[in-house]
């Protein structure tokens, strides 16, 4: 595939767009989240610096990988496609603004509110996911489209989750979330990744009808991840492992049916196939750490880094060339970004295992990752911040 320049229109961008659709300034918020909150956690544990942050460290770490940067990556996606899906105007502009400003002054808050009451810091961090589901819900309920709900479920999941995280300060509860967040990997890109391939093969004269489907697969898979939240936080060890291997298993199966590898050429889909394969992964390793006595760290980084970063890297890189009204080819080094984000999952769950000391392993993972989201960075600046070419909204 012949790769792009990026859309560069100084004169045209401005900081208004960014509030024009959802999409433009959660998708630049969150990058610069990726791109400032892993370099501060790793010079916070390696004694470089010390952060007045609202809670110990490695909490606030995963809370912000969490509900930071993964609950940005929900608001810009979430509140852009339903406003596709269910044909109603998009939140923009004051109201859009409003809503980032919760966010951002979460952000604020636990990094720096160490001396600030707890009731401040975690109220304002709980507003920001029901703000979105609410938003959300309304356009769902407004036009009945039943389908729809299954994603705030997990939503509310979600943020249940997020509840017993910041008030009880049990990474238990993190964990749960990150299952969440991989249910809504299989919900979302379930539906994304086959519809996607097939039609590229569809556009290229090539066999669509050989990426398959079943709809009772995809709803199974769902619930299995939903049980699975629940016996982990419920302390069911056994049975956590065992659900995980059948979650794992149903994955596997439905990745099988979208033959990925029939779109290898092409980036923006094998970033979607490649990055749902973390999913099993993740809950393969989940199973050997309450099974094998593995390191609980290695399914955390394989989904978080691994499911969770590397499918946000694609579905973002996509969407902002989609709603933006571009060709949906690359700009040159985001193949790059790709490469590198997953080579950053598996170096850190090679580093989980010991097979790359400490230092060096959380090192390098932490350059692949600035490397993968600086690129976006740079690539994709001017394209969330200009309007469209063909002067339309979006």
């Amino acid at each position: 595939m012949q790769a792009i320049p990026s859309v560069h229109k100084s004169e045209a961008a401005s900081i208004g767009q960014l509030f024009s659709y959802p999409f433009r300034i959660f998708f630049l918020s969150m990058t610069l989240l990726a791109l400032l909150a892993i370099p501060a956690w790793v010079m916070q544990i390696t004694g470089v610096i010390q952060l007045p942050l609202a809670m110990p460290g490695l909490l606030w770490h995963q809370h912000e990988m969490l509900f930071g940067f993964l609950s940005a990556a929900i608001a810009g996606f979430l509140l852009t496609a339903v406003c596709v899906w269910t044909q109603t105007n998009r939140l923009h502009g004051l109201g859009l603004l409003l809503l980032w400003a919760v966010w951002l002054a979460g952000r604020v808050l636990l990094a720096t509110g160490a001396a600030l009451p707890d009731w401040l810091v975690q109220g304002v961090n709980l507003a920001f996911l029901p703000l979105v589901m609410l938003d959300a819900g309304w356009r769902i309920w407004k036009t009945r489209q039943k389908r729809q709900l299954l994603i705030l479920v997990v939503l509310g999941l979600l943020w249940v989750m997020q509840i017993g995280f910041v008030t009880r300060m049990d990474m238990t509860f993190s964990y749960g979330a990150l299952i969440m967040a991989m249910a809504l990997i299989s919900i979302i890109g379930g539906r994304i990744t086959p519809a996607f391939t097939s039609g590229w093969l569809r556009q290229r004269g090539l066999d669509a009808s050989a990426v398959t489907t079943t709809p009772a697969l995809d709803l199974a898979s769902v619930f299995t991840l939903i049980a699975l939240m629940a016996a982990l936080v419920t302390g069911w060890q056994t049975g956590t492992g065992v659900l995980a291997i059948i979650s794992a298993s149903l994955m596997l199966v439905r990745l099988a049916g979208w033959k990925g590898w029939l779109v290898r050429q092409e980036p923006l889909l094998w970033i979607l196939h490649l990055s749902i394969l973390w999913v099993p992964v993740a809950l393969i390793l989940l199973a050997g750490s309450l099974l094998a006595d593995w390191p609980s760290s290695a399914w955390t980084h394989a989904a978080g880094t691994g499911a969770v970063a590397c499918l946000i890297l694609g579905v973002i890189a996509r969407v902002a060339l989609g709603h933006t009204g571009r060709p949906l080819v690359l700009p040159r080094g985001m193949v790059l970004a790709f490469c590198a984000i997953h080579l950053a999952a598996l170096l850190r769950v090679l580093t989980a295992f010991g097979a790359i000391p400490w230092h060096p392993g959380i090192g390098s993972s932490t350059l692949l990752w600035l490397v993968a989201f600086g690129l976006f960075l740079y690539r994709y600046t001017g394209i969330l911040a200009s309007p469209r070419p063909d002067g339309r909204e979006g």
